[in-house]
Order: structure tokens, then sequence, then C-alpha cells
């Protein structure tokens, strides 16, 4: 595993290992992952892979930083995040997504936290996310609260119509 300093692989959950490495099987781990929840279109799927293929063609000077978790030598869930452009200590959690064999484990959690260790260490110091106002999505905006994130704005038919945006805040 090669752990960014302060990635805290120690206290994942049994047998589950964090590593900020991407390689290239992660297109392929990263499309099913984000496929198995069920929650996003083909296209939206897409966009997903297209960032790791960013970062592996990009190397460091990429934007998007990751956080892979990995069970027994699969990829089971991740988070992407990155600086937002023109500020100063702000990022934006661009993916985060757990297999759907392996929700509700807590992994989530783990993710989240390392990626804000990883924010932090590159001088963030405010994270947003943004999510869909949908009713499907009440299960995840009830996480973001539960990791201390709080509604900054919600945009109304932001995606499509009855599909707004609601964007989150934690301040590091």
């Amino acid at each position: 595993m090669n752990a960014s300093p302060g990635l805290d692989s120690g206290k994942d959950r049994a047998g589950v290992s964090l590593r900020d490495t991407v390689v290239a099987q992660d297109e392929q781990a990263v499309r099913e992952i984000v496929a198995s929840t069920g929650f996003f279109a083909a296209h939206e799927v897409e966009v997903a892979v297209e960032l790791v293929r960013d970062r592996l063609a990009r190397g460091t000077t990429s934007d998007y930083h990751f956080v892979f978790a990995d069970l027994k030598g699969r990829t089971i869930g991740y988070a992407c995040y990155g600086p937002i452009a023109c500020t100063v200590h702000s990022f934006d959690l661009y993916w985060i997504a757990v297999h759907e064999d392996h929700r509700g484990q807590g992994l989530g959690k783990v993710l989240l936290r390392a990626s804000e260790e990883g924010i932090a260490r590159a001088g963030g110091r405010r994270v947003y996310i943004e999510t869909s106002a949908r009713t499907q999505y009440a299960p995840t905006r009830a996480f973001y609260e539960r990791c201390g994130y709080a509604v900054e704005a919600v945009l109304a038919d932001f995606y499509a119509p009855a599909d707004g945006k609601v964007i989150f805040v934690k301040v590091l």
C-alpha cells in the first residue's frame, strides 16, 4: 500500500486497506463501484472514470486526488477530491462511493475521513460536496449531515426539472 503520511489505514474495517495511488485497474474498479450503486446514468459513470484517467495521464499534476479502499485484492470503494480553482483553501469532494456489496459497513465514513485528512494536509480548510435533492438521495444527504456537513445552498431544478442541487460544506 502506498499511503500518504496520515492516511490512517490502521483504523480501517476488518481487512480493508487504504491507498492513494492510482493504477490502471482503477478505471474498471471505479466503473463497477459507481454503477453498482444504481444512482448514476451511464454518462455519469463515465465522468467518474474520466477523473481516474486524468490522474493516470497527468500524475501528480492532476487536480484529482483519490483514496481507494481495497479488500482482498479488490477495490470496493473510493473517494475523489480536489482543490476548487480560483480559491485559496476550498476543496470539492467530487465522488465518494462504496460498492453495493459492501455498503452499510462504515467504509463511506472511513473514505470521507481519509479524504478530509488529505485535504487538510494540502492546506484545505473548507470541503464542499454537491448532491441531488431527489428523494433517492435522502440517505446520502443524511450521511453527509451525520459526518458534520451542513447544507450551504439548494439550487432548484439544477440538474433537471424537479432535480435540484444540494451543496454541503464542512469547515476543517
